[in-house]
């Protein structure tokens, strides 16, 4: 059966993309391989070829005029998700990272009555982050295992939320959107992947010891704030 299809729903994976020019083709003709799903490709900005490659790969590409950053894109790729009326997104990596051939567990998750699927890999990441993410949980009361993966899946109810002002104040795509989930009621489950090493093993996100400084002292004040965040009522469809 399609993914594309699978219990009638409309499916896209949604890729946010900032000078990915080395794996961008590989990443999609993988992404294709394992599913016939729409795949949305959101070129941050780049100034190498990753919107051209993109685009001959046969991917759907949103060419942002100004860089976003990582959730910034995935938040515009969700609201394009939503004008094409897509019932489940999955948020994938363009850093070949992410493994293809769990996407569809990912949308099993979301059809067995979850709200939001995620890719789990808690053996990767330094002892410091392991710490961070006990520091995080204890803070929070969540209980989701891996907090900053990026392959997850989210049912149209979810990722409705995803798209709100609210979420569009976070920067990162980790534990400020798990909040807002989880304050919403959704749903969340975790399904155990292996994620592959990244090309040239270096995160863009976190590419200094100032960036990771910088990242923990605005995620503990979210984190210790995070009662309050609200959320406006979600119309019915």
């Amino acid at each position: 059966m399609s993914i594309n299809t699978m219990n009638d729903n409309k499916i896209a994976i949604i890729i946010p993309a900032h000078n990915e020019a080395a794996t961008i083709t590989n990443v999609i003709c993988t992404v294709k391989k394992h599913t016939d799903a729409i795949v949305i490709v959101v070129n941050d900005a780049s100034t190498d070829e990753t919107k051209i490659l993109a685009e001959q790969a046969g991917a759907t590409v949103i060419d942002l005029p100004v860089q976003l950053g990582a959730w910034g894109a995935m938040q515009a790729g969700m609201r394009y998700a939503q004008q094409e009326e897509v019932d489940i997104v999955v948020t994938f990596d363009a850093d070949d990272q992410h493994p293809a051939e769990s996407i569809c567990s990912l949308v099993n998750c979301i059809n067995d009555n979850c709200d939001v699927a995620i890719g789990s890999c808690v053996g990767r990441g330094t002892a410091l982050r392991h710490i961070a993410w006990t520091l995080f949980r204890k803070l929070s009361g969540l209980k989701i295992k891996d907090l900053t993966s990026g392959f997850r899946a989210y049912n149209r109810k979810s990722y409705a939320i995803l798209t709100s002002s609210k979420a569009s104040l976070i920067d990162y795509q980790d534990l400020g959107i798990l909040l807002l989930l989880h304050n919403a009621g959704m749903k969340m489950s975790e399904i155990s992947v292996t994620i592959n090493e990244r090309l040239n093993d270096k995160s863009r996100i976190f590419n200094s010891w100032n960036k990771v400084a910088e990242y923990m002292v605005l995620t503990t004040i979210l984190v210790l704030c995070h009662k309050r965040i609200t959320l406006p009522k979600i119309p019915t469809q």
